[in-house]
């Protein structure tokens, strides 16, 4: 057992101006940054079984439903990982780097099954992938210049409508509404949104990726 009178000499002993580091924090850090990452590996995991229950979906009964419910699931881990590394002040490098990575298979994944079984187009597909292509050059040229590409309000709106649009198109009921469903409504604003976002991105780092660097 540790000797409390020993504990002030050791924190004298640390070099000037730091702090030694307190083993409960330290611990509870660690809690919180496995949390996040089992959080975050979740949503990777049930991209694979999304998918494959959307394309199950026209041949088994309540495929459909079930991968709504699943996707409804991972897109809430977006949320909760989102809140509690806010709340318990733990961001990094890679855990940035999953989160965003983890999002972007998630709806990529789910858009490419629902386009094989025809419940969303492969041009809205084709617009929302491609902004993340597109974003994702653009961050890696960022970072080469050593600047810091942070979220903006279009790419958080841009992540909740398609999330929206994403879960509507699974579970898919009722009549169309005019020519089109309501998903493809919404599939629509998720993808102007989408466009939106990019144009916004480009324009804000524009020097970045200019002819004459």
């Amino acid at each position: 057992m540790s000797d409390p009178s020993r504990r002030p000499a050791a924190r004298a002993a640390a070099p000037s101006g730091y702090d030694a580091p307190d083993p409960v924090s330290t611990a509870a850090d660690v809690r919180a940054a496995a949390i996040l990452k089992a959080v975050t590996w979740l949503r990777v995991v049930l991209v694979p079984v999304i998918m494959w229950l959307v394309l199950a979906g026209p041949d088994t009964s309540d495929a459909f439903g079930v991968a709504a419910v699943l996707f409804a699931v991972a897109a809430l881990t977006d949320l909760v990982d989102g809140f509690l590394a806010r709340r318990w002040a733990q961001t990094s490098v890679f855990g940035n780097f999953l989160d965003t990575t983890a999002d972007k298979l998630l709806v990529t994944g789910a858009l490419v099954a629902l386009v094989a079984v025809d419940r969303a187009s492969a041009w809205v597909a084709f617009v929302i992938i491609g902004r993340e292509l597109l974003v994702l050059g653009l961050k890696g040229a960022v970072a080469a210049g050593g600047e810091l590409v942070k979220p903006s309000i279009w790419g958080k709106a841009k992540a909740n409508v398609q999330f929206l649009a994403i879960f509507l198109a699974m579970v898919r009921t009722g009549d169309p509404i005019g020519p089109l469903y309501l998903d493809e409504y919404v599939m629509l604003v998720a993808a102007a949104i989408t466009v939106l976002s990019a144009v916004e991105y480009v324009m804000r780092f524009r020097a970045a990726i200019s002819a004459d660097r």
